[in-house]
């Protein structure tokens, strides 16, 4: 499950789950264990219900056994039989609080095989269970504009299982460490392909204008990852080697299909390469669903993903910005469904390795700077939560969606890639290598993965595991140098409870040259380290190549941070923090001018685009020296989103003589290109901004919601609501768009009580939808936040009533409905 955000403005949405209760939860007994499960299904559209069947293999684990209970939210039980020689034999079972007990005709002894049939109807309506944070909503069966009253949205079913929501939709034993291989009959309408686990075997024209497909997976897998996808999707058809690789997407995205997740087949085979273990399922499609709840979901050989993945090529030339979800998304295949955590306190299992995954493919594919960009970002995110006092495996969790947090995540993945720093490439793959075919297709718990790693590395990890996966928090430390002619002293003090020990990399400069000291700090309040210097080094490093987890306070003079931008040639994270610190003394320091305007030069994308982010053109002494490098970096630097941030920076002057610039850049095929360069014809010229701006996708609009901000007016003054579906996401957060930038208050709120104003369910829904997902995000983490998007959605109410007592339509009152919905849920 990758839990990536929605949102345009992230900064308010970025904290998960605050601390969990002290109660234990352990791996689930295991009575009976899951064999085989075959299912039929059909969907009731008007309803919202699926007629279902369901025919359940299973074996007592270890202890006789006379009865079975099974997970079953919220279903209507029809019948329970025993199936013998082929033949249904009734038998006595309750159902009570979602849980089927069923009285077994004898005592089954260990490895002694039986079948149930159960035949239900699933009401994913009326299913009580709540949502989280990551997953926002728990009730496994989705159907999308089902009765198709919205024209604007296709008519889709999706489901969900992930963590114990399949049970929503048939009866299992729903957890973590159940495998079953499965059998499932979908009837749906003959218009609609469908997608699940497995492959298509067969397909069966009905009478009644319906299609049985037959998907068959006979590689066992855990119940959370079944999944079942309908509706009108093209499927552009891929391959590696000669396992089928397809992309479901709506139609209008099909021609960039290949363009979003074209990457795969390379991406299968540099993970099948790198832990020397072939891909191991038998296809991998990837379908994209409206109103999905999540970000995506490893669903074993049909990963879904939310909406966010649908790219056109101007953006994708950008940035194919859910390039990271793919890969975490693919790594489960190996870390979670070939080798699933065996219980929730150990779900860093999955999700580390899945995180960690992110890293390992851009490194791969894109170089370590992006790499370490991406780990840094991710860092930021783990620090920003109220994490410190949770273990990376925890067992007094008080529900199970407070796992999926920025611990289990992100610093379950830069904690593997601290163990990948200590024992070196070459332990570290072998390691996993042994790690998957010992537990493939079983269950696995972090000690595992530590007697792999020992095993092949000979080493005791015991005091590396009990520090990180058993234990909570991270350093937070205070470094002074000393430095003369002779010795380079560090001290290092850690400011938290409890101490860690570790190894740590320290650089000593001197002319440009670093000596490297792999030292070992001891869990004591203070370690001093002192290194022989021939002449008094230029600058010192700690956590030298960010290898370690840790808040780290060190001061350094502007002379100090010059020599860490331009000596830290591999390391991206010290050339990033040297140029923000340099940023804040560009009009008094010309060092910091000379150092930032250099970057303008710097290799890596990333460096270019955050040193135009911070140009304050207005004192700058070398300002003829700037302007030359960006209306070059504007107008031919290799990636298009420097190109755009350069642009920004001329956008700025507000100079005439850059019109032709701004001309230019509308005929890139670049996405943010073409926006910034409107942006710069609307600071020149308004009314043409407004002529040329009817030609352009709303795409590229989006891109910058300062471009937005101009054209809201405009829109309004013409009464052009075509837009709004583009505008949703800036209405939908006004107040806290406000608090980031104060200048974009007005137009947010002023696109919000448009959208409220008017009879459009479209937009009305995607607001609502938004504010939902952050007010589940922030409940726990933030519940100081909540009165603020309440009252975001109370005012939605009263905007609305008051347009519907003018414009009394059916729609409107389907609208104020969707909002009263929404506050309830907000209770």
């Amino acid at each position: 499950m990758h839990p990536k955000h929605l949102f345009i403005y992230l900064f308010f949405c970025s904290t998960f789950l605050g601390f969990g209760q002290e109660v234990y939860h352990p791996e689930a007994e295991r009575i009976n264990n899951l064999e085989h499960t075959k299912l039929k299904v059909s969907f009731n559209y008007e309803n919202q219900t699926m007629p279902g069947e369901a025919w359940i293999t299973l074996k007592p684990h270890f202890y006789p056994t006379d009865s079975l209970s099974l997970n079953a939210q919220s279903m209507l039980i029809h019948e329970v039989a025993l199936v013998k020689n082929g033949k249904n034999s009734k038998i006595n079972y309750e159902y009570k609080n979602d849980l089927l007990r069923i009285d077994l005709d004898k005592t089954y002894k260990k490895d002694e095989e039986y079948t149930v049939y159960i035949k239900y109807t699933a009401q994913p309506e009326k299913v009580a269970a709540a949502g989280g944070s990551a997953i926002s909503d728990a009730k496994g069966l989705y159907f999308i504009n089902p009765k198709g009253e919205d024209p604007n949205k296709p008519i889709q079913i999706w489901t969900q299982g992930e963590p114990t929501s399949s049970s929503a939709w048939f009866p299992t034993i729903d957890e973590l460490n159940q495998k079953t291989s499965q059998e499932l009959y979908m009837t749906v309408p003959s218009e609609y392909v469908t997608l699940s686990n497995g492959v298509l075997v067969k397909q069966t024209q009905n009478n009644d204008n319906t299609r049985t497909d037959y998907w068959k997976q006979t590689l066992k897998h855990a119940p959370y990852l079944f999944f079942m996808g309908v509706g009108d999707f093209a499927v552009i058809k891929d391959k590696w080697k000669n396992v089928p690789v397809d992309y479901y997407v709506e139609h209008e995205y099909a021609p960039y299909a290949q363009e979003i997740f074209g990457n795969t087949p390379e991406m299968m085979t540099f993970f099948s390469e790198l832990f020397d273990y072939p891909y191991p399922w038998d296809k991998y499609s990837q379908i994209v669903v409206r109103d999905y709840i999540s970000g995506a979901m490893e669903n074993t050989g049909a990963v879904v993903h939310l909406d966010r993945a649908h790219q056109k090529h101007g953006q994708l030339v950008d940035d194919n910005t859910w390039e990271d979800v793919i890969a975490h998304e693919l790594m489960h295949h190996w870390f979670g469904n070939l080798v699933t955590s065996e219980s929730w306190p150990n779900l860093s299992m999955n999700e580390a390795f899945a995180n960690y995954s992110e890293y390992l493919w851009r490194e791969h594919k894109y170089g370590k700077a992006s790499a370490d960009e991406h780990r840094f970002e991710d860092l930021q995110s783990y620090f920003a939560d109220i994490n410190f006092n949770k273990d990376l495996v925890r067992f007094d969790y008080e529900k199970v969606q407070d796992m999926f947090d920025h611990v289990t995540y992100n610093k379950g993945g830069y904690i593997l890639h601290m163990l990948r720093s200590y024992l070196g490439d070459d332990a570290f793959f072998a390691g996993l290598q042994k790690y998957l075919k010992d537990n493939q297709y079983g269950k696995a718990e972090a000690h595992q993965l530590r007697l792999a790693m020992e095993e092949v590395s000979g080493r005791d990890l015991n005091w590396f595991f009990n520090q990180w996966f058993y234990g909570h928090g991270h350093p937070k430390m205070h470094v002074i140098v000393e430095k003369n002619a002779t010795t380079a002293t560090v001290h290092i003090k850690q400011n938290q409870t409890p101490l860690f020990e570790f190894p740590f990399a320290i650089d000593v400069y001197k002319n440009g040259k670093a000596k490297r000291h792999q030292v070992w700090v001891e869990k004591k309040t203070v370690n001093t380290f002192k290194f022989k210097t021939n002449q008094e080094a230029d600058l010192v490093l700690v956590n030298a190549d960010h290898d370690l987890i840790a808040e780290i306070t060190q001061e350094f003079t502007a002379q100090e941070n010059a020599n860490r931008y331009q000596w830290a040639k591999d390391e991206y994270t010290d050339r990033m923090l040297a140029l923000q610190e340099l940023s804040g003394e560009q009009l008094t320091s010309e060092i910091a001018e000379k150092t930032l305007l250099a970057a303008l030069d710097d290799p890596y994308d990333g460096i270019r685009e955050q040193v135009l982010s911070s140009i304050e053109f207005s004192s700058l002494k070398n300002k003829k020296g700037w302007l030359s490098k960006v209306e070059n970096l504007a107008s031919s630097d290799p990636e298009t989103l420097v190109q755009a941030a350069a642009l920004q920076n001329l956008v700025s002057l507000n100079d005439k003589k850059y019109m032709s610039t701004f001309e230019k850049a509308l005929k890139s095929e670049s996405f943010s290109v073409q926006a910034a360069g409107l942006l710069g014809i609307m600071e020149l010229d308004k009314n043409r901004a407004l002529e040329l701006s009817e030609g352009l996708d709303d795409d590229v609009l989006a891109t910058s919601p300062d471009l937005l901000a101009s054209l809201i007016p405009y829109w309004k003054s013409k009464n052009d609501t075509s837009h709004f579906n583009v505008i949703a996401e800036l209405a939908a957060f006004y107040s806290f768009t406000a608090m980031q930038d104060p200048s974009m208050a007005k137009p947010a709120e002023d696109a919000f009580v448009w959208i409220m104003s008017t009879d459009s369910p479209q937009a009305t829904g995607k607001v609502l939808r938004l504010q939902e997902l952050v007010y589940n995000q922030l409940k726990e983490s933030q519940p100081m936040a909540l009165p603020y998007i309440k009252m975001m959605v109370e005012r939605a109410m009263k905007v609305k009533t008051e347009a519907a007592k003018a414009n009394p339509t059916p729609s409107m009152e389907k609208q104020i409905e969707a909002i009263q919905k929404t506050l309830n849920g907000m209770k």
